[in-house]
């Protein structure tokens, strides 16, 4: 029965109060599909389109052409579990379930994914988790509204580029050549299975099988955290130049937390090269992203597609890279754990062919608790009422008069109100930095202004209320 008559004889059914809705299904155009991909402790000047000189990313910097590029975007706290936390569900660290690294979402926690498969989208989490929550754990990804799962369920796992299994939902997919793959801190070379690399081909997998329906997907990718190692088509560009290189320190680092192969138990900070590996571990990124923005152009699928990218909380050197030497940090200071401009502000891209005006800069505050807000009104429909951020949407779509800004951001030890950027130091004592003039936080004008002090203190109380 075609499309007319089946709505004429619905007419003419005890059902026709169904007649208006079903029409207006019928006709409504296809919700945009939601891609959003997450580097780990990637820095605000890792990529060309932010000031990188030495590490290549073309293809980012290809998206950042062709869409829109913050400059003053933050990420849900230092350290990644509770930036995801953020992430996922919309709160900032006064109200968020989980504060602190290895935390575990909360039973009642809503998050993104749940409230897209409820609006009708597909949704599928690729990568690192961050949240603990082992398959069948109620915090587990699963558990909390996505479809499909592949990737790491433990964070100290995700550290280990060649595991011995991933999980697929609930089965472990087993890598059974990674085993005793490392010697003396060094993995043999050409040998094993980089699970990067498995992530994106479980990606475009999936990608290609839901492209007939409005889809989420979370690529939250484990480069370039520490450990450092990539194949070698990776790393042998970056070897040529012949850079400054570390002493290579053996045995520091976290473990992994043991219990997932012999290899893990010297530490991650063994690498010859850390500079090189680092760069070539997020030119390997960049080509992984391109990948995916290719399919998405080849199944004609961009411009319905919102593509995203960004980073959980500044870059680390724990790996034994320097993020002097590699401009990491960019203009800002501080880096991953340091609640200064370089541990909390983090890059973010964003791709909309026919939506968004290509070349487009924004220096609109905004933070990962905003990403559920703008997902509900992609999806057309209401976010929780509990919840801190605020819809970035028409700031995407070039309509910066409709775009509400926030009263305030705060991190449990900093706050940003407007220009100015507050942190506690003592009892009654804090530093004051305005981030229009001083973006890399060197002058302290606390002292100067005591009244910009208090308007700016009230909001750690405000924040944590319920």
């Amino acid at each position: 029965m075609n499309r007319r008559r089946f709505l004429g004889a619905l007419a003419g059914c005890t059902t026709a109060p169904l007649l208006a809705e079903a029409t207006a299904a019928a006709d409504a155009p296809r919700r945009p599909n939601i891609v959003f991909i997450l580097a780990d402790d990637l820095g605000y000047g890792d990529l060309g389109c932010y000031g990188q000189k030495k590490i290549k990313t073309p293809r980012l910097d290809q998206m950042a052409r062709e869409g829109i590029r913050f400059t003053s975007h933050y990420a849900g706290f230092t350290v990644c579990s509770p930036s995801r936390c953020a992430l996922m569900t919309g709160k900032h660290m006064g109200h968020a379930s989980v504060k602190g690294n290895g935390g575990r979402l909360r039973a009642s926690d809503v998050t993104v994914p749940m409230l897209l498969k409820k609006a009708g989208y597909r949704t599928c989490m690729i990568g690192k988790w961050g949240l603990v929550g082992r398959p069948g754990h109620p915090g587990s990804p699963n558990r909390k509204g996505f479809d499909h799962f592949f990737g790491f369920d433990n964070q100290g796992f995700a550290h280990f580029y060649y595991p011995e299994y991933l999980w697929r939902n609930d089965q472990k997919v087993l890598y059974p050549k990674n085993h005793n793959l490392r010697v003396n801190g060094e993995y043999k070379k050409g040998e094993g299975t980089y699970s990067h690399d498995e992530l994106v081909k479980e990606a475009i997998g999936w990608i290609k099988a839901n492209k007939d329906h409005p889809f989420f997907l979370y690529l939250p990718f484990c480069i370039p955290h520490a450990e450092l190692t990539v194949p070698e088509d990776s790393l042998a560009p970056y070897l040529k130049l012949g850079w400054p290189e570390t002493p290579k320190i053996e045995g520091k680092g976290n473990t992994g937390g043991g219990g997932y192969g012999s290899q893990y138990k010297a530490g991650y900070c063994g690498q010859s090269h850390p500079n090189a590996t680092y760069a070539g571990m997020i030119s390997r990124m960049d080509r992984s992203i391109g990948r995916i923005l290719d399919l998405l152009d080849e199944l004609k699928l961009s411009e319905s597609t919102l593509v995203l990218f960004s980073s959980d909380n500044g870059p680390s050197p724990e790996g034994g890279q320097s993020l002097k030497f590699l401009n990491s940090t960019g203009p800002l200071s501080g880096h991953k754990r340091s609640l200064r401009e370089g541990g909390i502000r983090v890059p973010m891209i964003a791709r909309w062919p026919g939506k968004i005006q290509p070349g487009r800069t924004s220096g609109h505050p905004s933070a990962f608790w905003d990403f559920l807000p703008t997902a509900c009104e992609l999806a057309g429909i209401a976010p929780p009422t509990d919840i801190d951020g605020i819809s970035y949407l028409p700031e995407l779509l070039g309509r910066p008069e409709a775009q509400k800004k926030h009263e305030y951001f705060y991190w449990i030890w900093a706050v940003r109100v407007g220009k100015w950027k507050l942190h506690p130091r003592g009892k009654d004592r804090f530093a004051l930095y305005d981030l229009e003039s001083d973006i890399a936080e060197k002058h302290d004008l606390a002292g100067q202004m005591p009244d910009v002090v208090a308007r700016c203190a009230k909001y750690f109380e405000v924040a944590t209320r319920k």
